[in-house]
């Protein structure tokens, strides 16, 4: 739900504000599967047209994902993966959909678009250890003027109990006892200790904490 969040909020901030929107993935192809063509499995319907319905639309042009609302505002998908490409465009608001796995620079170069035009970005993951997505969230905690919040399956509750403890069997199955439960742990409760799958290093490292 974290990008159906990141969807409607764009469209609100959309009618508040006239500008340049942007729901940014890792690359490209990864956001027209995820975000453009993704139906919503509990209502059938395009994701983006929940967000955006047609009635508030102006155009849509499939090929470059951007919808032109009647408000006058403009709202894409883009990719992190080629963030060169986009510098220079003047968006007033970003969200940064997988972060934890996206290219740090685009934000680093962006950053200083939405200093200047008074924007602001989102950023919406799952952990992935202590890399960048780790340093984004810690920022954000101890930021007065920023909001952050983690959702373990425990708060949302969106999942259940009897699911998500035959899902740790699974997974401990499929990737051995401590990948297994690394992996179990870093996907359900965005636990940024869990070491990645295959990091050996990363294992010891955990066992020794």
């Amino acid at each position: 739900g974290k990008d159906d969040v990141g969807l409607n909020l764009a469209c609100v901030k959309a009618h508040e504000r006239k500008g340049n929107y942007w729901h940014m993935l890792p690359e490209a192809a990864h956001a027209r599967k995820a975000i453009w063509d993704a139906i919503n499995p509990n209502s059938g319907m395009r994701r983006v047209d929940e967000a955006f319905p047609t009635a508030l639309r102006k155009s849509t042009n499939e090929t470059e994902m951007k919808i032109v609302l009647r408000c006058g505002s403009i709202w894409q998908v883009v990719g992190s993966d080629n963030y060169n490409s986009l510098i220079g465009s003047p968006p007033v608001g970003i969200t940064y959909s997988e972060w934890a796995v996206a290219n740090p620079r685009a934000h680093a170069y962006l950053r200083p678009i939405l200093a200047e035009n008074g924007g602001w970005s989102m950023f919406i993951y799952t952990s992935r250890g202590y890399n960048h997505g780790f340093s984004t969230y810690e920022a954000a905690r101890t930021d007065p003027k920023s909001f952050a919040q983690l959702l373990t399956v425990d708060v949302t509750r969106c999942i259940d109990q009897e699911i998500i403890d035959s899902e740790r069997i699974a997974y401990r199955a499929e990737y051995c006892e401590h990948d297994g439960d690394a992996l179990f742990r870093q996907e359900y409760y965005c636990d940024w200790s869990a070491s990645n799958i295959g990091s050996i290093i990363g294992r010891y490292v955990e066992d020794a904490e």
